[in-house]
């Protein structure tokens, strides 16, 4: 435990495919100096003012491209990703974070239905962060008694809810998204069973 504390925040690693890359830039490079040659080798002297001004222009127009093309290639020289190390975070600064208020807002109950409202106030509360310092507020400018009493049974469903995606660690955090995709849990592990089956009546009761 004490090692993970002090570990790193997070890891990066390298992008696959960057010798593809570099050798593709390479080669880009490499055609964009072969035009500077041609553009200052034939020069046109002998001709008007009107060819040689012209000449010069896009030879401009060509090294300002290429200046672009090579401020790109800077930043893609060596991509890499990071995957931050959520676990060592909250052990290391748990006591140091923000409180948070997260506003979830609705206005009209037939073109946004209680139950997708409540899925997301839901999913909001579910959040992996220090339940004290968390706070969800649903603003409901069309003062719907629909979405107040359905705001009132999710309260109720919350006290499964949060409990389940905790003890089970449940990714999808919204209910209905989560039993849309999730399959019943076997007769090996009852308790699960059980939970899992008491939460799925109060979601098919919400929606």
């Amino acid at each position: 435990m004490a090692e993970n504390d002090n570990g790193p925040l997070f890891e990066t690693r390298a992008v696959k495919g960057r010798f593809l890359f570099r050798l593709f830039a390479a080669s880009m490079a490499v055609g964009i100096g072969f035009i500077c040659y041609y553009r200052l080798r034939l020069l046109p002297v002998a001709s008007g003012k009107l060819e040689r001004w012209a000449w010069i222009g896009l030879f401009h127009c060509e090294l300002w491209f290429s200046f672009y093309w090579f401020l790109t290639v800077i930043c893609r020289w060596n991509p890499v990703y990071r995957f931050p190390h959520k676990n060592r975070l909250s052990l290391r600064y748990e006591k140091e974070l923000p409180g948070v208020d997260i506003f979830v807002c609705t206005a009209d109950p037939s073109a946004e239905p209680p139950s997708m409202v409540m899925n997301t106030v839901l999913s909001v509360m579910a959040y992996d962060y220090p339940p004290e310092k968390l706070n969800i507020y649903l603003s409901d400018d069309g003062a719907s008694e629909l979405t107040f009493y359905a705001m009132l049974e999710a309260s109720s469903f919350s006290k499964q809810w949060l409990p389940f995606c905790k003890k089970f660690k449940v990714e999808s955090r919204s209910p209905e998204a989560y039993f849309r995709t999730a399959v019943e849990p076997d007769s090996h592990h009852p308790l699960m069973l059980k939970l899992w089956l008491l939460v799925k009546v109060f979601v098919s009761f919400l929606t």
